[in-house]
């Protein structure tokens, strides 16, 4: 088990909680460590289940996906609202309103009553009503106020420069050696991908397929076994592991990782280096008084999750290499991320189960698996579709099978042309093949299509263009100059109108030749 990773680890943990037969689950951050094939699985498994589960989670999509009912703890009390996460967000955003609304009247009644007491307590007169006014805000259940809960929030610096590309990688092969360098095992191989600037890039795969190789290899962590990866000039590297410990003494405190980060980074550094600025720095990360101090080995998941995002954030990055981030992370910090990540400038490589944080973050997806990358073409839910589409078919395969056979991953320069006639007689094999047919043409033919949705976005606009200048030149009164310059922007909008429509033709025709040799239609 010690030489398991994380995700197998969390596999068999609920193999064994699920293969025991139960009417009550209770499952504790179970998603923890999991790679989005996997959460897929268990969300359709617990829908299945027919006991009562009780989820603790920081997975905002898994807590709608399984939950009816939210149990909320805060204050030392338990408050229970009917409804997902979501639904849960909505009643309790309204029940603080009306509670902010019912402590506001309250606090006027108070202080109604409280001016009569004030008023007429030492008339002899009066002193019985004001009494009975002193009892009454006695007896009344006191509202308490609405607080506004500190939420962690932070930001990524401006990086100092944005190279692009980023990164350029080229017939590489990654993986990793025996410790006497002797041997090698190769994971991933023909990778030819590049990182321009400003690019939001989620990393998807099963777990073992090698998403964290790659992203130690980018991060030179690792050494590619062939092939290049080539830096822009400048490019500065802020990497999350995925084991915090991985990049954490566990005997040091905070503030000595920071005073050593300082140290590191040296005279050259912008960033102010005293102690007292560190540990305030350390103190916008919620690290306050004495655990500036704790040896991070004593630390929560969240903590040294939040202290290497502390250390990444002081380095100035300009290309953030996230390899599962959430790992350990609350909700809030999680939205915290979530909105730092949106308002950085610089390139962001993403590997996470989190699909809200993907959601909200990436704008491209890799497709890591097969020894291959690949970009995926499609959103989560177009990925979750592929995953249990890819299930279904590995589970028939093994219907099929009597014994397990192991194939080796085969090197190949582009993927092979798929044989409909292989899957002859099986329909679910050529339902199979078709699927992989239309994916090859849709991955060869996506750069037309990009380019020619870029002009069916164009076209509207010149013709708009075009309109606007032939009603100026219908106007009476234009001056001579007025009409030469509106008939020449008129010949260069018609021109352009020309040049778009051919290379529309000239596109399409393009789709068409690969879809026919291809054997496959769109």
């Amino acid at each position: 088990m010690n030489s398991f990773s994380g995700g197998w680890r969390m596999r068999l943990q609920l193999a064994r909680a699920l293969m025991s037969p139960s009417d009550l689950l209770l499952l504790d951050e179970p998603t923890n460590h999991l790679d989005l094939d996997a959460l897929v699985w268990l969300e359709a498994w617990l829908k299945r289940y027919a006991g009562t589960l009780i989820v603790i989670s920081h997975d905002r999509e898994f807590l709608d996906a399984v939950t009816d009912v939210t149990l909320h703890i805060e204050n030392a009390k338990l408050t229970r609202y009917g409804g997902n996460y979501s639904k849960f967000e909505e009643l309790r955003a309204q029940q603080l309103v009306l509670q902010q609304s019912s402590y506001e009247r309250q606090q006027d009644k108070i202080a109604h009553l409280q001016k009569f007491i004030d008023r007429f307590k030492a008339k002899a007169s009066k002193a019985k009503q004001a009494q009975s006014r002193v009892k009454a805000i006695e007896r009344m259940e006191k509202i308490a106020p609405v607080l506004a809960s500190a939420d962690f929030s932070f930001e990524f610096k401006e990086p100092a420069n944005l190279p692009n590309p980023m990164l350029a990688i080229s017939d590489a092969s990654f993986g990793y050696r025996t410790e006497d360098g002797m041997q090698a095992t190769t994971i991933l191989h023909g990778v030819n991908r590049s990182v321009l600037a400003g690019q939001r890039i989620g990393i998807l795969g099963a777990n073992g397929q090698g998403k964290s190789t790659l992203v130690k290899t980018i991060a030179r962590e690792m050494s590619q076994l062939a092939g290049t990866v080539t830096e822009g000039k400048g490019l500065n590297i802020g990497y999350f592991a995925q084991q915090e410990l991985d990049v954490l003494r566990p005997d040091d405190s905070p503030l000595v990782h920071m005073v050593r980060l300082a140290k590191e980074l040296g005279p050259d550094s912008k960033e102010p280096s005293r102690e007292q600025d560190l540990r305030n720095y350390l103190g916008s990360f919620n690290f306050n008084g004495d655990m500036v101090g704790q040896a991070v080995g004593t630390m929560s998941g969240g903590e040294k999750a939040r202290l290497v995002l502390a250390m990444i954030v002081w380095q100035r990055p300009n290309l953030l290499l996230l390899d599962e981030p959430t790992n350990h992370l609350d909700l809030t910090t999680r939205e915290a991320l979530s909105m730092a990540i949106n308002s950085f400038d610089g390139t962001v490589m993403l590997v996470s189960h989190d699909r809200a944080l993907l959601r909200s973050v990436c704008d491209d997806f890799w497709l890591v698996g097969r020894g291959k990358v690949d970009p995926f073409d499609g959103d989560l839910d177009d990925y979750q579709r592929y995953l249990l589409d890819e299930s279904k078919r590995l589970r028939e395969q093994a219907r099929q099978s009597q014994e397990t056979v192991v194939v080796p991953v085969q090197v190949v320069a582009q993927a092979p042309a798929i044989d409909a006639s292989q899957g002859k007689g099986d329909p679910r094999e050529q339902r199979r093949l078709a699927a992989l047919a239309r994916q090859q043409v849709a991955e060869k033919t996506k750069p037309y299509r990009k380019e020619l949705d870029q002009i069916d976005k164009r076209l509207p606009q010149l013709a708009s263009e075009r309109a606007a200048l032939e009603l100026k030149l219908a106007t009476a009164g234009l001056s001579g100059a007025d009409i030469a310059e509106a008939g020449r922007q008129l010949k260069a909008v018609n021109d352009s109108i020309e040049r778009s429509e051919e290379r529309w033709l000239e596109l399409s025709g393009q789709i068409e030749a690969i879809q026919q040799e291809m054997g496959a239609t769109a």
